[in-house]
């Protein structure tokens, strides 16, 4: 590793790669030799901060749905001291609580980002994949600034990956040109890129290529269950951080599975509906038109069971034992779907008619749903039911399936609230953890809920952090002054984070992981998918399997 602070003068010649060199200044730089190459930085309060270095080519042209490629190595020095673009993405339609200012938006967007400890060595890495449905969301967002990671000794890595139409769409002309017969993942393709780069570079930035934990929140937590679950990602990383993950079913690659039509077919679908002739005529569209078009079409994003990147189910990978064996934390909020509530169906009428609907969809186990969630009040049921269906029971399928390969798995519940939250009935929201997770409680957008500037809330955030620091570092979760955060296999163990980090608690809602694994396992054998198809609008049960109760 070798490490140069350079001051203007020192730097005068060096080069740069693209346009995010134009008017850079020199002053406070450092510059590391990568095997990529050389990458200048900045250098502020301690920290040596890297922003936009490319991982893979620029997949634009014919690479627009095909598998990221390497970048060739430079020569000249790379400016790292702006970001980069973010992925292309629709703008936001209306106004909410997520809405934030988006970078430069390009298909030349994979590019990542680097906190680290000045002349760190052999520090342990965080990889953090950002959520946003796998449609939106940039490495660059305030909110994940990895400052407070890098002051704690971690190397901070956020990165980039396509979204949407351009980073998930699969059909048959794709699939053909592919030497593997397969199409779609391209978004995950490139996270698989990414970690193949921190590997190959991570360590002249300080970091242990051999101490990699990757994490992400939502959509990211889905990705991190993905890399998990893919083989082409196995030996990539270390430990894995899934925050508000969500196990649904996955379309395949060719054919309808699970009430979804096969990747290939909504493909086809989608080129017709964009008046498209074939894939040619797709590549030749503008790409913000492209991504607009695919939005209001209603393409939705999604990995694709192809056999190769995704060999199966999420959950039947796990299943098998053949996931990742890796610790992990998991957890979900008690809010989750407060602020997503374009995710329930309308209420029904009355008491009587939500308790009628129950009993169609849930069958002999519509007893343990109305004690789960009763009739008595009806929106909380509702937000519950969806909220565990989704999120909860995610959380504590990855806790259990890790320890039983004998890995540490680590549950955690979110049921922080603060008066900014409550006053718009957003009690412990999805993804307000993260200002707490990051120790960012000051980058925030203008319109997320301003957590109150008092002490308590700054302790909170130190906590979680800490505790996030030192999983990464040795795969324990602990914080100085704070409770001890046991496993799941002790005795289903969880940490609840309220106003203050909360152990010595175990079995999280009782039974609320048996009645949702059981309505999985069923339709799962009758090719019903699982989703946000639950509470009042549940598709009838399927009748017992074998191995389903």
């Amino acid at each position: 590793m070798i490490r140069l602070l350079r001051s203007a003068s020192a730097a005068v010649g060096l080069a740069c790669l693209g346009s995010a060199c134009a008017g850079a200044s020199d002053s406070g730089h450092v510059l590391v030799e990568a095997p990529a190459g050389p990458v200048r930085g900045v250098t502020q309060d301690g920290l040596e901060i890297f922003k936009g270095i490319p991982f893979a080519a620029p997949p634009v042209g014919e690479a627009r749905w095909a598998p990221p490629t390497a970048m060739p190595a430079w020569d000249e020095a790379y400016d790292a001291t702006e970001f980069g673009p973010g992925c292309m993405q629709p703008g936001w339609v209306s106004q909410s609580i997520y809405t934030d200012t988006l970078p430069r938006l390009s298909e030349d967007c994979l590019n990542l980002n680097i906190w680290a400890p000045a002349e760190a060595s052999g520090a342990p890495v965080v990889v953090w994949i950002h959520g946003g449905a796998l449609v939106r969301g940039a490495n660059s967002l305030s909110l994940y600034d990895g400052a407070s990671y890098a002051e704690r000794g971690v190397v901070f890595v956020s990165i980039n990956y396509r979204l949407g139409v351009l980073g998930y769409l699969a059909h048959p002309e794709l699939s053909a040109e592919s030497p593997d017969g397969v199409s779609g993942n391209y978004g995950l393709l490139d996270q698989i890129a990414a970690l193949e780069w921190v590997e190959d570079n991570i360590a002249a930035f300080g970091g242990d290529p051999q101490n990699v934990t990757i994490a992400g929140e939502s959509a990211g937590a889905l990705s991190v269950t993905y890399l998990m679950a893919s083989p082409l990602a196995r030996g990539l990383f270390d430990k894995a951080i899934a925050q508000s993950a969500y196990t649904i079913s996955t379309p395949s690659l060719s054919e309808a599975a699970f009430g979804a039509p096969a990747a290939e077919t909504a493909g086809v679908a989608l080129a017709e509906a964009l008046g498209a002739e074939d894939v040619a005529d797709l590549r030749a569209m503008d790409a913000e038109t492209l991504v607009d078009a695919a939005g209001r079409a209603g393409y939705l994003a999604s990995g694709t069971v192809d056999g190769l990147v995704l060999p199966d189910q999420i959950v039947s990978i796990f299943d098998r034992g053949e996931q990742a064996p890796v610790p992990v934390i998991a957890g979900f909020n008690e809010g989750e779907i407060r602020s997503l509530r374009r995710l329930m169906p309308p209420p029904p009428a009355d008491e009587e008619a939500y308790e009628a609907a129950i009993r169609r969809g849930y069958g002999e186990l519509a007893e343990t749903a109305l004690a789960h969630y009763p009739p008595s009040d009806i929106e909380e049921s509702m937000l519950a039911t969806t909220r565990d269906a989704m999120y909860g029971w995610s959380a504590e399928r990855l806790a259990r399936d890790q320890s039983e390969i004998g890995q540490a798995a680590y549950y955690y519940y979110y049921h922080h609230g603060y008066p900014a939250a409550e006053e718009m009935g957003l009690h412990a929201f999805h993804a307000s953890e993260l200002p707490y997770m990051f120790d960012n409680l000051d980058r925030l957008s203008e319109h997320w809920p301003a957590p109150p500037d008092t002490p308590d809330e700054a302790a909170l955030a130190d906590a979680m952090t800490d505790y996030w620091v030192s999983f990464a570092r040795d795969g324990h979760p602990a914080a100085e002054g704070q409770p001890a955060w046991p496993p799941y296999s002790e005795n289903e163990a969880y940490m609840l984070f309220d106003d203050a980090p909360r152990g010595g608690r175990t079995d999280l809602l009782p039974g609320m992981f048996e009645l949702h694994e059981a309505v999985m396992c069923r339709r799962r054998a009758a090719d019903i998918g699982w989703h946000w198809n639950v509470g009042v609008i549940a598709p009838p049960l399927p009748a017992p399997v074998a191995d389903c109760s």
